[in-house]
């Protein structure tokens, strides 16, 4: 089954003889040798490649174990280049040479050589992993399939898609699975064994205990806000546990770190300032947050809101959740001041989108509630509140872009309207 990423492999071709290491990470089973293995070489082929110029080399290949030793990694790379044409080094799962960064940088000294890596261990699944490089690696970081790359490859209706979509998230290996059981299981079997293992193998950590307990209340808890502290008191209250906030705030900058949770930060539009506590956190994956759970919280509207949130980061938005400050007075009595709550905030270089998350608006009253705290942003960037139960896209009566779910996770240029 082909599965397109056309918008990782076209940052592939972008970032293309830009010497520099391209460096492919991404959480455990989301696509990364797939997309360099697969896509990238048949893009380099179909480009007039040869493949004589391509130095394909998987080094958790049990055949390929020689090649783990750097001297003879070397040797061999420097033996493939014949000519002065451009030669194509691609390696996967590269963390198994020792030195792999004193390796990768010196192919920076064959002026004819471009290359690409994918690596699966505890540094590689860590956004610290560039700065090994020393200013010479260009991170292509890749997520679970998009609500579109996922459409692409499934056989069934929109409707049907995204029910499967909800429930057991963009990992490319559930195609492989007919059944939801079994692919309950997949998930349940990758969280325990390698994402949980993989952070306590980075990080050191001896019992683990706590750190799954934080794990599920993060789950249960997607998209709210909580911090430290608030955590902490979570733990006391429903845990019986106690459970120190700079732990949890350790734990938690580990679930970041290792891209298997998302932060979005609290900000102030009016005041242009963000505030430091509290934020909220999404699962990198919405079928990780499920089967965390046991599917036993699998509300459409928490789930709806996680994964546009990580549309909107794929795309390449820095995203904060937005506080509005105004004031309000209700049957003449003095003024007050309130605060209203914009979904998401998103920015990218001079654009910025304010944007509100929604299952259905029945109601004139549900209308005024969601679009709320818009009203009260007084600049001129677009305010978009998304809808799934949305018959078309189109601006209402108080200029505020009403966009159907679908448009949104179909169309990366949806906001161009």
């Amino acid at each position: 089954m082909v599965i397109k990423r056309d918008f990782y492999l076209n940052k592939l071709i972008r970032h293309k003889n830009n010497g520099l290491i391209k460096v492919i990470t991404g959480i455990r089973r989301c696509g990364k040798s797939y997309l360099l293995f697969e896509l990238f070489y048949e893009y380099l082929l179909e480009s007039g490649i040869k493949k004589d110029h391509i130095l394909k080399l998987a080094l958790d290949d049990r055949q390929n174990k020689k090649y783990r030793d750097p001297d003879v990694l070397c040797e061999y790379v420097h033996n493939f280049i014949k000519d002065d044409k451009e030669y194509y080094i691609l390696l996967d799962e590269v963390q198994f040479v020792d030195e792999f960064e004193d390796v990768l940088n010196s192919f920076l000294h064959i002026k004819n050589v471009d290359t690409y890596v994918t690596g699966s261990n505890a540094k590689f699944l860590s956004k610290d992993i560039i700065t090994e490089f020393r200013g010479r690696g260009d991170q292509i970081h890749i997520s679970p399939l998009s609500f579109e790359e996922f459409v692409s490859a499934y056989k069934g209706n929109i409707e049907d898609a995204w029910k499967q979509y909800i429930n057991f998230g963009g990992l490319p290996k559930l195609f492989e699975f007919e059944t939801d059981e079994d692919k309950a299981n997949y998930l349940k079997n990758i969280f325990d064994e390698t994402y949980v293992k993989d952070i306590k193998e980075k990080n050191l950590i001896r019992s683990d205990i706590e750190l799954e307990e934080l794990l599920n209340v993060l789950a249960s808890d997607v998209g709210s806000f909580t911090n430290p502290k608030k955590l902490s008191d979570t733990f006391k209250s429903v845990k019986q546990s106690t459970l120190h906030p700079e732990t949890i705030k350790t734990y938690l900058d580990y679930f970041v770190d290792s891209f298997l949770i998302d932060q979005a930060k609290k900000y102030n539009i009016k005041g242009k300032k963000y505030i430091n506590t509290p934020s909220k956190y999404y699962f990198t994956d919405i079928g990780l947050r499920n089967v965390r759970l046991n599917f036993r919280q699998s509300e459409e509207t928490h789930a709806l809101e996680n994964v546009v949130f990580n549309e909107l980061k794929n795309r390449g938005f820095n995203v904060d959740i937005g506080i509005v400050d105004y004031y309000s007075s209700d049957n003449g009595s003095k003024s007050v001041l309130k605060q209203a709550e914009v979904d998401f905030v998103c920015n990218m270089i001079d654009k910025r989108y304010y944007i509100q998350v929604a299952l259905s608006i029945p109601s004139q009253e549900k209308l005024n509630q969601e679009q709320n705290s818009l009203m009260h942003i007084n600049d001129s960037f677009k305010k978009v509140i998304i809808v799934k139960d949305l018959t078309r896209s189109h601006y209402n009566e108080d200029g505020i872009y009403m966009m159907n779910l679908y448009d949104f996770l179909l169309n990366i240029d949806c906001f161009n309207f």
